[in-house]
């Protein structure tokens, strides 16, 4: 507003050729306030403008859970400037609103809750896998955390001793995972 004003001042005194050099200097002095106010308002418009971009797009929403910064938790609040992630251990993480814009991060339930739950075991090339995969089966449909859609034992690596046995289950959310 003020800017406008010393622009507007100087642009008349621009008309008259006895004070046209005041009115150049004026007309300079509103551009150097313009660019300082620019850069001291840039991290307030980037935050308003995160903000409008969250809410828009909702890449999070209240109750999601979310892994941020190496940490697993659940978005607990989205203000207009931040959002709090009550971490797995009860502390909250507390970050502003461009971070979900601008970092890459894990939303485990942005569409749904399901998940696939792994346990990985390193096992002896003379383990029957066929065994195994029985045992694990009983195991997994024994859980009252399994959702009775999918399990598996599969070999996902043959090492130089040992192979790598992955069991996946499914369930129902990320804790019961």
């Amino acid at each position: 507003m003020i800017s406008l004003s010393v622009f507007t001042v100087g642009a008349m005194m621009m008309t008259f050729p006895a004070v046209r050099h005041l009115g150049a200097g004026l007309l300079a002095s509103a551009g150097i306030a313009g660019i300082v106010l620019g850069i001291a308002a840039r991290p307030t418009v980037e935050t308003l403008i995160a903000g409008v971009q969250l809410a828009l797009t909702e890449p999070i929403r209240l109750d999601d859970v979310v892994v941020v910064e190496g940490e697993w938790g659940r978005v607990e609040e989205i203000g207009a400037t931040h959002v709090v992630v009550r971490i797995w251990d009860d502390r909250r993480l507390i970050l502003p609103v461009a971070y979900f814009l601008t970092e890459p991060f894990q939303n485990w339930t942005r569409v749904t809750a399901d998940l696939l739950g792994q346990v990985t075991v390193e096992a002896d090339y003379r383990t029957p896998i066929d065994a195994v995969r029985a045992e694990a089966g009983r195991i997994v449909e024994a859980s009252p955390h399994w959702d009775r859609r999918f399990w598996n034992l599969q070999v996902v690596e043959a090492g130089e001793r040992t192979l790598r046995l992955r069991v996946l289950m499914s369930a129902a959310d990320s804790s019961s995972a």
